[in-house]
């Protein structure tokens, strides 16, 4: 049956995700009942993806200014200032739904999309990293998890950027429902940046790349929607990708840019034709007129429909500059790729898609772009009243807990995943997957990007202010004991259904968390994406408000690496660990989390301030050798680390486990010679910085008290944590 023949219903509608009150509305707007094609548009525009629906009203809140802003949401990435003519591109999308649903395509097509929004700005990539979270069952996990990093590191290796990690966390909450959010940063002259916004009228619209299929239709709208069980019926929805062609796309598109050809451009990503081309137009105060008979399909008899709503990867629309088609095309001809003006921006206030000479679609384009229903859904932010557990748990041996810890596949060795990703692609990468945060080197300069992904969920569940500002303060100590200023941030909020009030009440309480410690931290907020509706069968995942961070490091000597040698003197800075409240300790030891779990560590940002000021001028006068911030698993697990990744032991006389393993805000551990301690206590005194001599590194013993281990069996036991999740 022709699509076009196909009766509007109530449950063709219910299916496109328009509520009948969007409905309503839809036909006060145009006067009259849309068609199929129509309806797909309004589908694609409106849903919780691409208008932000539930949440612009909150997004408004977030800091977005500061000196070093450039570009900050709106665009397809943020920009900040990194002096010297150069300036960040850099943001984190998600991909969850169709990762779940298909784990290697759809991971594979989140690290095309977040590369195309860099490259899109006229950047060249540089980096990406990605934050992973799934369920505890190992039989479901096992698929989940290797498909999803298989597909990451096929694309990434492939197209030929470096991936230096992120996060990987299992949990319940993710069961049905993992996340895949993939961050990227690129480098590109701050006089050569590229907008989105058509700039006039009767510019010819250029479709740039790959040729439309029929994988990917309706991705947008099934990523707004809740999860049931029946994943299968929803694959013909996830995109399928062509890195190598991507790598093409993005040699053609900056080359396109250096001739002076391109005006504005614009990746088809969520919702493909339709929404780029409404976006486009709409920043212009513009309208869009679409042939889609000159669009370079893949399959035939592709109705408009399909054609609009295609996600097929590695596309571009862009307006050309006038009197450059040829010189385009030969670019695009050179690089094997299909080149064709598909229509022109109109003055007039509509969209208008033509197709077999006739038109499928005319709609008020300014309705779709700006003007979406806007909500100010009812919210709750339940702050739980927490308990701290009974004294017994104090009983606990604490090399056996930390052998449990290092066991723990939240917090064993990721390297097993790591080694599959190529980190030293483009040959500027500092700092790879395991340490604080990634670092590449800006190209021809002795400076250096630093970049982290943090988030707690548990935190979040149980404070969703408190846990929001706790994901930036995380972030911004892993880059400064990276040896980086911390810049500016970019969030990835992932949450479930926004209808409900208590999760409604997670998003408002995360964002004024997040907004909070951004402006203390003078970390402004310069891009992000909203993942919503990320439930299964009614069961929500954890609020999970990725932060990814970025940093710079004016010198590469600067740089601090988790490094450390025998006899070098390890000092613990910015206080004495006690707190255990919402702990790995009483979640992966005693098994006891939520409400039952203690309260959450307090921030205190002038603290955070002060200790990162101090680091970096300790840092500046050569006194570190190396460095670990302290977060979950508390001081004694950061400790062992730093001595499984240099080979070395350690000995704690303490058996304390408050201070072992408690998780206060703002803690440090330096390594310096030991020729270099008593200078660092005396800078410490004068700053007014609390700090513990803590003792010296040995040639392998670890121990606690009277509990003895070898390093080399920590090792094996850190580095086998997820042999039984991962192929």
């Amino acid at each position: 049956m022709d699509l076009s023949d196909i009766k509007i219903t109530e449950n063709l509608i219910r299916n496109h995700g328009i509520t009948p009150q969007e409905y309503e509305i839809i036909i006060k707007l145009i006067d009259r009942e849309p068609n199929i094609t129509e309806l797909g548009i309004f589908s694609a525009m409106w849903n919780e993806h691409c208008s932000y629906k539930s949440t612009k009203k909150w997004l408004k809140t977030l800091p977005i200014s500061g000196p070093r802003v450039i570009c900050g949401p709106g665009e397809n990435a943020g920009i900040i200032d990194i002096d010297d003519g150069y300036a960040l591109v850099f943001k984190i999308e998600s991909h969850n739904h169709p990762s779940f649903i298909d784990p290697f395509q759809g991971s594979a097509t989140g690290v095309g999309g977040i590369l195309r929004d860099i490259f899109t700005m006229g950047a060249r990539p540089i980096v990406t990293m990605n934050a992973l979270s799934f369920g505890t069952n190992k039989s479901k996990v096992k698929g989940l998890l290797s498909g999803v990093v298989e597909g990451i590191g096929s694309y990434g290796n492939s197209f030929g950027v470096p991936n230096l990690g992120g996060e990987l966390r299992f949990d319940t909450s993710y069961e049905g429902n993992c996340l895949v959010n993939v961050f990227a940063a690129g480098i590109l002259k701050k006089d050569s940046i590229f907008y989105s916004g058509a700039t006039e009228s009767n510019l010819p619209l250029v479709y740039l790349g790959a040729k439309t299929g029929r994988d990917g239709i309706g991705g947008a709208t099934m990523a707004s929607n809740e999860f049931s069980s029946e994943k299968e019926k929803e694959r013909p929805t996830v995109q399928i990708g062509d890195p190598f062609m991507e790598k093409c796309l993005l040699e053609a598109c900056l080359e396109l840019m250096k001739a002076g050809a391109v005006i504005s451009i614009q990746d088809m990503g969520a919702a493909g034709l339709t929404c780029s081309a409404v976006e486009m137009a709409g920043k212009g105060k513009l309208g869009v007129k679409l042939n889609l008979d000159n669009v370079p399909t893949r399959e035939s008899d592709m109705h408009a429909y399909e054609m609009m709503l295609s996600e097929s990867q590695e596309r571009m629309l862009m307006t050309l500059a006038p009197g450059k088609e040829k010189r385009a095309k030969e670019i695009f001809k050179k690089w094997d790729l299909d080149f064709s003006i598909i229509g022109k921006t109109i003055p007039e206030d509509r969209f208008k898609v033509y197709h077999n000479s006739k038109i499928e679609a005319d709609l008020p384009l300014q309705a779709l772009s700006n003007n979406a229903p806007e909500y100010d859904r009812k919210w709750k932010i339940n702050i739980k009243k927490n308990i701290m557990p009974n004294s017994n748990y104090l009983k606990v041996k604490p090399m056996k807990a930390l052998k449990t810890l290092l066991s723990s596949p939240n917090h064993c060795s990721r390297k097993i995943v790591w080694e599959q990703f190529d980190h030293m692609v483009l040959a500027n990468t500092i700092l790879s997957p395991g340490s604080n945060s990634g670092i590449v080197r800006i190209n021809d300069t002795q400076k250096a990007i630093a970049c982290s992904l943090d988030c707690n969920p548990k935190y979040c569940e149980q404070d969703p202010i408190l846990g929001g500002s706790h994901a930036v303060t995380e972030t911004f100590r892993n880059l400064v004991i990276s040896g980086a200023k911390p810049l500016a941030i970019t969030n990835n909020l992932n949450f479930g259904n926004p209808e409900k009030s208590e999760i409604m009440g997670q998003i408002v309480g995360c964002i004024k968390g997040i907004s909070e410690a951004s402006k203390k931290l003078n970390m402004p907020v310069v891009s992000g994406n909203v993942s919503l509706y990320n439930e299964t069968n009614g069961n929500p995942i954890l609020p999970t408000p990725t932060i990814g961070g970025v940093g710079l490091v004016e010198n590469i000597n600067d740089v601090i690496k988790i490094k450390a040698h025998m006899n070098d003197c390890l000092i613990l800075i910015g206080g004495i660990p006690n707190h255990l409240g919402q702990s790995a300790f009483f979640r992966e030891i005693l098994q006891i989390s939520g409400e039952k779990a203690g309260p959450l560590p307090k921030i205190n940002f002038q603290h955070e301030k002060k200790l990162a000021d101090f680091i970096q001028t300790i840092n500046q006068k050569n006194l570190i050798v190396g460095g670990h911030d302290i977060s979950d698993g508390g001081l004694l697990l950061a400790t062992a680390e730093i001595c499984i990744l240099n080979g070395i032991g350690f000995i704690f006389n303490s058996e304390d486990l408050r201070w072992l393993f408690g998780e206060n805000q703002g803690l440090y551990l330096i390594i310096c010679k030991k020729q270099n301690e008593m200078t660092i206590i005396k800078e410490a005194k004068v700053n007014n910085v609390p700090f513990k001599k803590l003792g010296y590194f040995n040639d392998g013993l670890f121990k606690i008290g009277k509990e003895t281990a070898q390093i080399d069996e920590l090792k094996i036991i850190f580095d086998n944590g997820l042999d039984e999740l991962i192929n």
